[in-house]
Formats: C-alpha cells, sequence, structure tokens
C-alpha cells in the first residue's frame, strides 16, 4: 500500500484511548509514529472510550466504523476490550465471560470484510481480577485463531513486568504511565507489523 492509503481505526476502552500517558500517545499513537517514521503514514482514528465493555463496542463499533470510511483508502480496524467486562460491580463481572466472548464473535463478523487485528486486555493490580482477564484473553485468542485473526495477547507479559506493575500500582490501579505504554506498545508490534505490511490481506472467511 502507497502513503496515505490505509486508515485505522482503534476501537475499544480506555487503554485504546490511552489515559494515564503524560505523553497523550498511548500505545495506539505509538503505532502511528511507528507506520511514519518508517515512510508508511496512515490515517488513524482513536475510538477509545473509559468504561466501555465489549457490549458497548459491539453497540457502536460499525456506525463509528463506517462513519469514517474513505473511498480512497482501505480500512482497517483494530480492536481491544475486556478489562471492564471483568471489573466486579455488585459481585458481579459487568460481562459475562461468555457474553464478552460472544460480543467478540459478532464483532468479528460485522467486521469480516475489513482486515482486522485483535489486542487482548493487559494486567491491572487487582489479583483477583486478573485471573478473570487471563480467562478472558484465552478465549480471545482461541477465537481470533479459529479465524485467523491476528491476535496480540500480551496480558501474561505484562502481568509480570516489573515496568509495567509498578506503573499500574502508582497510578489508579489500572493505567500506566508513558513507560507502561510503552512497553505494550513493544509487546504489540511483532503482530503489527507483518498485518500492516500484508498488502495483500484478503478478508477472514
Amino acid at each position: 500500500m502507497k502513503a496515505h492509503t490505509i486508515q485505522v481505526c482503534f476501537v475499544g476502552d480506555s487503554f485504546v484511548a490511552g489515559i494515564g500517558d503524560e505523553t497523550a500517545l498511548g500505545w495506539t499513537g505509538r503505532l502511528t509514529a511507528r507506520q511514519a517514521s518508517a515512510g508508511q503514514p496512515i490515517t488513524a482514528y482513536n475510538l477509545g472510550i473509559r468504561r466501555n465493555t465489549s457490549a458497548d463496542i459491539l453497540a457502536r463499533c460499525v456506525a463509528e466504523v463506517d462513519g469514517r470510511r474513505a473511498p480512497d483508502r482501505q480500512t482497517r480496524v483494530v480492536l481491544s476490550m475486556g478489562v471492564n467486562d471483568t471489573t466486579h460491580e455488585a459481585g458481579m463481572p459487568r460481562v459475562a465471560l461468555e457474553d464478552s466472548c460472544h460480543n467478540l464473535e459478532r464483532l468479528l463478523d460485522a467486521l469480516a470484510a475489513d482486515p482486522l487485528m485483535v489486542v487482548g486486555p493487559p494486567a491491572v493490580a487487582d489479583d483477583a481480577q486478573n485471573a478473570r482477564i487471563a480467562d478472558l484473553s484465552r478465549r480471545f485468542a482461541e477465537i481470533c485463531s479459529a479465524r485467523d485473526v491476528p491476535y496480540a495477547a500480551i496480558f501474561t507479559a505484562l502481568e509480570n513486568d516489573p515496568q509495567w506493575r509498578r506503573q499500574v500500582f502508582e497510578g489508579d490501579g489500572a493505567h500506566p504511565g508513558a513507560r507502561g505504554y510503552q512497553r505494550l506498545y513493544e509487546l504489540l508490534t511483532p503482530v503489527w507489523d507483518p498485518w500492516m505490511n500484508d498488502a495483500g490481506h484478503s478478508p477472514q472467511r
């Protein structure tokens, strides 16, 4: 693809929005800058909303992506969600595990004509919630593998990363600062680079 002929919609939650990053880049801004520095700039849309669950994202995703399509650019979509699904309210997860998986499947179906990439949920400061996030990440990976959709499993690496854990603990218990987002970005590049460089990508079947 030539420069500026690809646009990427990053759809998800507060981690997509880059909450907590004092540089205001988050991981989406760093990936966008990576493309520019490689001489392959993209048009990037950050569609991250705080507290959004997979159900919230399912309700808005297609309309938001469709509203940003352009006839002279290929639209690609990066989905990232899950932490808010696993947050307990009134003693129960905001979204049950099976419902989260169904929501992802419906999103992949709805966007099947577009090149897709899914970024798994990261670790937070709460061990009990991390156990739920780990389960969800594994299920998301299985769903994406079955559909041949690239999946960036970041949970385990971040749960075991001292810098990420320190920044999350020093922050609000969920979001890191710039160094944490830098680490998340570094974990994404092995999946992002081949996905972006696949000019002949065919939609999932």
